[in-house]
């Protein structure tokens, strides 16, 4: 035995490299890796794809989705977002969600919890027709809004609708930890309240101070009214999530008061991409916008504008014309298919073969 071992070839390295070549060379236009893909997408060399456990509702329009991410998903922080691509009718969109799990479960789960918005895609495609089983792409976890260390002693909490996504996830994870905690949460009703068991359980058992503001009954919430609600809001480090309108109000508040660096801020807006023949190109470097047809390359129709385009074939074969899509839909004119892509996103797509189906941004 120890002789075979000594006279073992020392080719073989080589011979693997020829045998995948072969491989490869036989399933044109798949490689090897597309198979393993079918089998095992979730191993540690594949794109980070996660596969859905379970779909659980929360309210009428939110439900929480636990998925079993691949091999090659990296710890996150209580407070980050991941974003998640979903394809939608044979397009597949990116959003970005709070991550709403503890990154110590034991089970290896991560969760998001989504709301549905009004035409909105994807988060309507989550909420409604997503199932257990379904494998998802993913990056890794991003975003700086998280608690700090060591943690406050005094904290606050502000948030509205899904805005408390976040807020959920440095809670469950850290609540034990915090040892003077307000909470003070606005939802049209008690029963649109995300979680509203879950935070009503850690008011009850007094891990927590709770204000749930019902603005169906009870409108929306002044800034003014924390001097009522929290008298002691100038004394804590303070969190807020929610519409844009409460963050900006929170915002100037805080500065008023001389406090802007003792309020952390998470925006997240609303996507609705509106698709369609043709729209406007904003080549974003050159400050240039065009309007162009659903039929005119992308190329093409920068070319004639005087932006300088890279390109190659012109065919769609050599791949020179790749740039990034920073926002918006374009449409293959080969074969029909949409690419839609959000605020950085940077999907990059071939300008020679695609063509505008509504507004677009493109990285040049």
């Amino acid at each position: 035995m120890s002789l075979a071992t000594s006279t073992r070839p020392r080719t073989l390295p080589g011979a693997v490299r020829a045998l995948t070549r072969l491989v490869e060379s036989l399933t044109t236009p798949l490689v090897p890796a597309d198979y393993l893909d079918l089998v095992a997408p979730l191993r540690l060399s594949a794109d980070l794809r996660g596969r859905v456990v379970s779909v659980t509702p929360e309210t009428a329009d939110a439900v929480t989705v636990q998925i079993r991410p691949g091999r090659g998903w990296r710890r996150h922080r209580p407070g980050q977002y991941v974003r998640l691509g979903v394809d939608v009718d044979g397009v597949r969109n990116w959003r970005a969600y709070s991550l709403t799990s503890s990154p110590d479960a034991r089970d290896g789960l991560i969760s998001i919890t989504v709301k549905a918005i009004p035409d909105g895609k994807v988060s309507s495609h989550v909420v409604r027709r997503l199932e257990p089983g379904t494998l998802v792409h993913l990056d890794q976890a991003a975003g700086e809004f998280s608690l700090p260390e060591p943690l406050p002693e005094r904290s606050l909490f502000l948030t509205a609708g899904s805005g408390i996504t976040p807020v959920l996830g440095m809670l469950g994870h850290h609540l034990d930890e915090l040892d003077d905690v307000v909470l003070v949460h606005s939802a049209p009703t008690p029963d649109d309240v995300i979680a509203g068991t879950r935070i009503r359980g850690w008011a009850a058992s007094e891990r927590l101070r709770l204000v749930e503001r019902h603005t169906a009954y009870e409108g929306t919430l002044d800034v003014a009214e924390l001097d009522t609600l929290v008298p002691d809001w100038r004394t804590r480090e303070t969190w807020a999530c929610g519409p844009t309108g409460l963050l900006d109000a929170l915002e100037a508040h805080w500065a008023a008061a001389g406090l802007a660096d003792r309020l952390h801020t998470e925006r997240f807006r609303p996507v609705v991409i509106a698709e369609g023949e043709g729209g406007t190109v904003s080549f974003l470097h050159q400050g240039i916008d065009v309007e162009a047809d659903g039929s005119t390359p992308l190329l093409d129709a920068g070319e004639e504008a005087g932006v300088l385009m890279p390109s190659g074939c012109r065919m769609g074969i050599c791949f020179g014309c790749v740039v990034p899509l920073r926002e918006g839909a374009v449409r293959d004119l080969r074969n029909g298919e949409l690419t839609v892509a959000t605020e950085g996103d940077n999907i990059r797509i071939q300008t020679c073969v695609s063509a505008a189906a509504g507004r677009c941004s493109i990285d040049l």
